[in-house]
């Protein structure tokens, strides 16, 4: 009998003891520091629309800094390189993915087209933010051959999509400045 009870005894011990390390994760740490709460509404309002909470919980920024992801309208690379492509059909954009895929494109020959790929490694408007190839199609008698080239065509790109990109950067801010220094002036109380 005596056996019986210490079995039990170790049986309910373990399983509370695996009850508590379960219930525990899902607890709050008390010794986690927390900031103070910000007392006036609109100084607490414009941080957090700063911060991508809100309304659009999260989805208009960059969900409280867990992820790199920015909305194509405000990514100056995505749209400079959108507006040097614009002359070619767009076969594929996968924004998620940082993939732009152009379609065939052939100026005057038909037996020769190239197709241009550009690859988003980074948010931020740097050389080595992009990643561009330019493939070239031959056909002879309906036998086509493709092949990644490397010429001054991938750097020409390169460097059009990068000047373009810093005046988008350049005038964001700008505009960043003359909003901050308007919406200092307007909240003003004499």
């Amino acid at each position: 009998m005596n056996n019986f009870k210490l079995n039990t005894y170790i049986k309910n011990t373990a399983f509370f003891a695996l009850i508590l390390i379960f219930l525990n994760s899902c607890g709050v740490n008390p010794f986690d520091p927390k900031e103070p709460i910000e007392p006036e509404a609109r100084k607490r309002a414009r941080q957090n629309v700063l911060d991508g909470k809100g309304l659009g919980g999260g989805l208009f920024k960059n969900q409280g800094g867990n992820t790199n992801f920015e909305f194509a309208t405000s990514n100056p690379l995505w749209r400079a390189t959108l507006d040097t492509l614009d002359f070619m059909v767009i076969s594929s954009v996968d924004y998620a993915g940082g993939l732009i895929i152009s379609d065939w494109y052939s100026d005057n020959n038909p037996n020769e087209a190239i197709k241009i790929t550009v690859r988003f490694l980074a948010n931020e408007v740097r050389v080595d933010s992009l990643k561009i190839s330019v493939h070239k199609k031959t056909c002879v008698n309906s036998n086509c051959v493709v092949k990644q080239i490397d010429t001054d065509l991938t750097s020409n790109i390169r460097e059009k999509i990068l000047k373009k990109a810093a005046v988008l950067v350049k005038t964001a801010e700008e505009k960043k400045k003359k909003k901050k220094f308007k919406s200092d002036v307007t909240n003003e109380r004499f």
